[in-house]
């Protein structure tokens, strides 16, 4: 197939368009580079898909409507992958609008350009933020979730109504992944295992929020892609059963579906850390904070939907995620 694939400089969308590329489909990257954080990672990344000659490199920005115009016109993908944002939970305290004018204003744009070139299959990145004040656990999308607390997870909320309305209205099919806390090699380095693996390695204390009590289903890269490749390759459906006046959350009348893509397991923050010091072999110095505003203590994935639809098995523990992490970061940093 030929796929879009937005924010193909980045984390999962890197990992993803490899994967893609390995499996014959040709990919369109769009990334735009941005300095949100260190270009040169991004550029790292770029250059592992530059090596197949079925990887198209486009650098735009999803807010820039012409561009992304263009890109639909010119090379008319079959299937669209979103996953260019401006991520973060803390960052969106600090410079709200980039989350209205990337997450809001881009994702109507990759929308658009669906809607008006044929697209079969539209998925794109949500977030497990969306959950907010939501204290029961496991997570569930048949959960109501209208309660985010932060700008980020309200943008991601929005995406979700956004895409139910381009489903019902032009019955384009779509699929929001709601991502729980993804680690592993080539990841970012705004996320916490990178930061706590550069300072332990430095010699600087390590600042850990809600005094390391945290509890997070961390999921790492390999299992993530697994599961966009698996969802991407299933149509979202209408669900017939489908009931307005007991109306579900995560299904439709329209082609719409909402799913949770995590481990389906809970580690707490202390215990991440023991397992990143055992890897690094060198105790951190830990900094206890509160907790901070915009972070939720508890994340928790049903993944449920996803195994029955999908058969999605993630299946690596953090034990060995870290370790490979570790191992990538020694060799990309040479420390």
């Amino acid at each position: 197939m030929k796929i879009l694939v937005t924010g193909a400089a980045g984390f999962i969308g890197s990992a993803l368009s490899l994967r893609l590329l390995e499996r014959g489909d040709e990919v369109i990257g769009v990334d735009n580079l941005n300095d949100y954080y260190d270009p040169e990672l991004k550029k790292a990344r770029l250059a592992r898909t530059l090596e197949y000659e079925n990887f198209t490199d486009v650098r735009a920005s999803i807010e820039d409507a012409e561009a992304m115009e263009r890109v639909f016109r010119e090379h008319e993908p079959q299937r669209v992958v979103n996953l260019a944002a401006q991520a973060g939970v803390r960052y969106s305290l600090e410079n709200p609008r980039a989350y209205i004018d990337t997450n809001i204003v881009g994702f109507l744009n990759i929308l658009e350009g669906c809607r008006h070139h044929g697209v079969e299959h539209l998925v794109y990145a949500s977030s497990s933020s969306v959950y907010g004040a939501n204290t029961r656990l496991p997570f569930s999308v048949h959960d109501n979730v209208d309660h985010p607390v932060s700008l980020y997870a309200a943008s991601k909320k929005s995406n979700e109504l956004m895409a139910h309305t381009y489903s019902h209205l032009f019955n384009l099919p779509t699929t929001g992944l709601r991502f729980f806390t993804v680690y592993g090699p080539w990841g970012r380095p705004d996320m916490a295992l990178f930061l706590f693996t550069r300072k332990i390695l430095a010699g600087e204390p390590i600042d850990v929020f809600n005094y390391g009590h945290h509890k997070r289903d961390f999921t790492y890269i390999d299992d993530i892609v697994e599961g966009v490749i698996r969802t991407l390759d299933h149509v979202a459906q209408p669900n017939p059963e489908w009931d307005g006046s007991a109306p579900d959350p995560a299904t439709s009348k329209a082609p719409w579906r909402i799913y949770n893509i995590g481990n389906h397991q809970q580690v707490e923050l202390l215990r991440y850390i023991e397992v990143l010091e055992d890897c690094l072999g060198r105790k951190a110095e830990k900094n206890l904070l509160p907790l901070q505003p915009g972070d939720v203590p508890e994340t928790f994935a049903d993944v449920s939907d996803l195994i029955r639809d999908v058969d999605y098995r993630p299946n690596t523990p953090v034990e060995e995620g870290i370790r490979r992490f570790v191992e990538w970061y020694r060799e990309y940093y040479r420390v």
